[in-house]
């Protein structure tokens, strides 16, 4: 199962690819699609679509899971916001695939940032379980793109098998996010 996780933006769209395939959950790939400020929104809009469109291409994802909607304080910036998720949707339905949202909340917890934590938490822990350098993340929309990927497998949507060919029992998405989460949160070994 290979999915696509889209982190909405109408100057900066995250995106980020995360397959499970025989057990094993692994980084793909991901993105930055940067809007040029200095075009009108419906052109950015354009763009924004034609350059997913192409990663949809690209990666072939079998579903896509977009970062759903979060308070404003500004009801302009909603209202954009609002605007870039549409691209995701109709990108993601026009190719044919299944769309899945995720608020914000539960995008952190499937990668164990807790509900106060910043882009910066959700940023190391996506780097801690896909095995990331620092530098590969070059921006928070492509950490927090890759962390919508995450919570798509983490909350069971593409389960693997429960059984191998050789009988032995496969574990889930759930499980393996928290086997590779579990050396984040121990403590360290007194010396």
């Amino acid at each position: 199962m290979r999915v696509l996780g889209v982190d909405p933006g109408s100057r900066f769209m995250g995106f980020g690819v995360v397959e499970e395939k025989r057990g094993r959950l692994a980084h793909v790939g991901h993105g930055v699609i940067k809007g040029d400020p200095a075009l009108p929104l419906s052109d950015r809009l354009r763009d924004l679509h034609g350059a997913l469109t192409a990663a949809l291409v690209k990666y072939r994802p079998d579903a896509v899971a977009v970062e759903g909607v979060f308070t404003f304080r500004n009801a302009r910036s909603a209202l954009v916001l609002g605007h870039a998720r549409g691209v995701a949707l109709l990108a993601a339905s026009q190719a044919g695939l299944s769309v899945f949202e995720y608020a914000p909340a539960k995008v952190k917890k499937a990668v164990g940032a807790g509900g106060a934590d910043g882009k910066d938490a959700v940023a190391r822990m996506v780097r801690t379980f896909l095995e990331l350098e620092a530098s590969a993340l070059e921006r928070a929309d492509a950490s927090d793109a890759l962390a919508v990927a995450l919570c798509h497998l983490n909350h069971g949507r593409a389960a693997v098998p429960a059984a191998s060919a050789s009988g032995k029992k496969r574990k889930g998405a759930a499980a393996l996010l928290a086997d590779r989460l579990a050396p984040a949160y121990r403590r360290p070994e007194a010396t």
